[in-house]
């Protein structure tokens, strides 16, 4: 169903933009044998492309939700919330503002993969530093993770308001990029560089689900069952690493993905990771699309960020996600 969903979403998403299509018209183009040169380009070199990078990033985002909700044991990690998307994003502005001069030693040794490696890095340290934080004795505990996120992305967020301080104008517009997401400069290099981490993360953490699903007991009972949970932990972080800085690489911050998306697919299929998982990557995918969709018509010809957007959606969602949990233990 969720697939099915997913093919009607991203083809009404292509018939929106400067030049309006009907679904024929924009299926003609897609495969080159429209009687119009103009829409085929516009469908093949604009329109899909920043399509296939929404799929990729609302999958790999939402997927690496699921897994740290599963790993964190609380339907309320995030990596936007917990600081992974942040720590992720300041690693990518600092090779913005600082690639030219203090890193560009770095910058010429990686060449393009310098920026998304740098996010790599950034969400994996922030990951593994959460992790580190909010656990003790094989329990998690959750206050300890917000507030951790919170002063996480507080730093994050002054190291970035340093930076913008220091940079350029041209920087400054790819600052203002990277800190309200958006898709809209997406191109075919972006996809192909986001396609392999976030494609990785997607195929492989589900392989992780029976080991999810036992760590919703604890981690005592994951050992006792037989599963090696230090090589899952490692396994999970290091994915979902992989996967939030790849999309933050491409798209910027686009929060609340990795918590919209899993609690939805719950209310369909259930908590069980083995559907959970790759639920989420389909779900996540189609409300990026959405969103992108609501972006570029809710204040046309301009354009909001997509950011904005899933913040208007996840917000409410968040506040409400929080209030049931207030009512369950009886506050």
């Amino acid at each position: 169903m969720l697939a099915v969903l997913l093919l009607f979403v991203a083809i009404g998403s292509m018939t929106i933009g400067a030049i309006q299509m009907s679904w024929s018209e924009v299926i003609a183009a897609l495969f080159g044998v429209s009687d119009k040169v103009q829409w085929v380009w516009v469908v093949q070199e604009i329109r899909l492309p920043r399509l296939m990078l929404g799929l990729l990033v609302g999958a790999g985002l939402a997927v690496a939700g699921a897994a740290m909700q599963g790993l964190f044991r609380n339907p309320l990690a995030d990596p936007g919330l917990v600081g992974v998307s942040t720590g992720a994003a300041l690693a990518a502005v600092t090779v913005i503002v600082l690639g030219s001069s203090f890193l560009s030693g770095w910058t010429a040794m990686m060449g393009y993969y310098a920026l998304p490696f740098a996010a790599f890095l950034g969400g994996l340290a922030v990951t593994w530093l959460i992790y580190h934080v909010a656990s003790r004795h094989g329990r998690t505990d959750v206050s300890l993770m917000l507030l951790a996120g919170i002063a996480i992305n507080a730093i994050a967020g002054a190291a970035t308001g340093v930076l913008t301080y220091y940079a350029s104008d041209e920087a400054l517009r790819s600052l203002t990029f990277w800190t309200m997401g958006s898709l809209a400069s997406a191109t075919w290099l972006d996809v192909a560089l986001a396609a392999v981490p976030i494609g990785l993360a997607v195929l492989l953490l589900p392989y992780f689900a029976r080991v999810l699903n036992a760590l919703l007991m604890g981690e005592r009972v994951g050992e006792h069952i037989g599963f090696n949970i230090k090589f899952a932990k490692r396994g999970v972080i290091t994915l979902t690493a992989l996967s939030v800085g790849a999309a933050v690489a491409v798209s910027g911050v686009i929060g609340f993905v990795g918590l919209v998306a899993p609690h939805l697919v719950r209310l369909l299929l259930g908590p069980d990771h083995r559907w959970l998982l790759p639920g989420s990557a389909l779900m996540g995918a189609i409300l990026v699309v959405v969103s992108d969709s609501i972006a570029r018509v809710i204040v046309a010809p301009a354009e909001l960020p997509i950011g904005l957007v899933m913040a208007a959606i996840g917000g409410p969602f968040f506040l409400w996600l929080l209030l049931n949990r207030r009512n369950r233990v009886g506050f």
